[in-house]
């Protein structure tokens, strides 16, 4: 018979900095602040399908008096990204039930959420979400754990690579994530000194693009250039090529170099990096650290209170809880065309398209 009341947390979806951050938080908050037993559910719903969890305590945690998990990336109770959970969702609740949890905290995406959510529905659960994305696109919520620490990444590079593009008189050209939002790109785009961003909201041209290299070598006596490229964004109109492979997971940024090299009226030396899972990897960024840790406290505070089918939201400021119906009714969180970061941008002389 239990003592104690007990309460899940799992985490779901692609991997980022910032996750294990936010268990930390959970169990600490959980277990002494509430005296809560707390237990990991691993690689998600594979672990509710199978009736598996991970004890979790401070104890556990603990390394000769070093807390290992605020500085770990990815996540220490693995995850899964698939999209055939919901076809065994009895076996899911039935496992659900058999782990006698009292609550569940989930940590994911909005794609991960929206499956927890259905999950929530059927089975009744009290569930409390946490979201997380390298791609920042989750809605009502200015923050989200994972993406800073992916931005900094990017950015390390676009230095790595601006030395060396310096060097040899070359256009680098970075291939980042983003399918349908340009949030990452933009952003390190800028913050590391990119001469070109293009993002999946927004049109460009290559004519543009070549024409904007041009007079970058004609007022500047710049030799070299670096483009920052979404992985989502979708074909010039003017364009003449196709990309190697079929969107949304061809190389786009090997596209981008094969078009200037075409349309370049001057012989040019262009390298493509792509970055790949290198950005949801290493150690949390200070950013990240906080985030995370308000939203699994905020998140146990939840739980206790009773609350059900909310997510814990970054604004204004502070962590306050919005309704996680209301999250998912809302179309992903795309870059506005006329943000003012889009016009920062802009102003700064970088091409981000039309």
């Amino acid at each position: 018979m239990k003592t104690k009341k007990r309460l899940g947390i799992l985490t779901s979806g692609g991997d980022c900095p910032g996750l294990n951050t936010a268990i930390r938080a959970v169990v600490s908050h959980a277990t002494l602040t509430h005296d809560w037993e707390v237990v990991g559910i691993p690689y998600a719903t594979t672990g509710l399908l199978e009736g598996k969890t991970v004890p979790l305590s401070m104890h556990g945690l603990d390394l000769h008096g070093i807390d290992p998990l605020l500085c770990i990336g990815g996540t220490i109770l693995g995850s899964i990204n698939k999209g055939d959970t919901l076809a065994r969702i009895n076996e899911i609740l039935a496992g659900y039930q058999a782990l006698e949890l009292d609550a569940l905290i989930g940590i994911g995406g909005d794609g991960s959420l929206a499956i927890l959510k259905e999950l929530q529905s059927k089975g009744d659960w009290q569930f409390i979400a946490i979201p997380k994305t390298i791609d920042h696109d989750v809605a009502l919520t200015e923050r989200v754990v994972g993406f800073d620490t992916a931005v900094n990444t990017i950015v390390d590079a676009l230095n790595r690579l601006t030395f060396t593009a310096a060097s040899h008189d070359r256009v680098m050209i970075v291939e980042v994530m983003g399918r349908t939002a340009g949030h990452l790109a933009l952003q390190a785009g800028i913050a590391g000194g990119a001469d070109i961003i293009l993002i999946p909201e927004i049109p460009y041209s290559i004519q543009e693009i070549c024409q904007h290299l041009a007079e970058l070598r004609d007022r500047n006596w710049r030799r070299f250039a670096i483009i920052v490229v979404a992985e989502g964004i979708r074909i010039a109109e003017d364009s003449t090529l196709q990309p190697a492979c079929e969107q949304p997971t061809c190389g786009m940024g090997q596209y981008i170099a094969d078009e200037i090299r075409r349309c370049s009226t001057y012989p040019i030396d262009v390298r493509v990096s792509v970055l790949g899972h290198i950005q949801r990897g290493g150690i949390p960024s200070a950013s990240d650290r906080l985030i995370a840790t308000a939203f699994g406290k905020a998140a146990v505070d939840l739980v206790v209170s009773g609350h059900t089918s909310l997510m814990v939201s970054w604004q204004n400021g502070r962590v306050v809880p919005v309704s996680l119906d209301l999250v998912l009714a809302k179309s992903p969180l795309l870059v506005d065309p006329n943000s003012f970061l889009v016009e920062t941008a802009r102003c700064l002389g970088i091409y981000v398209g039309k």
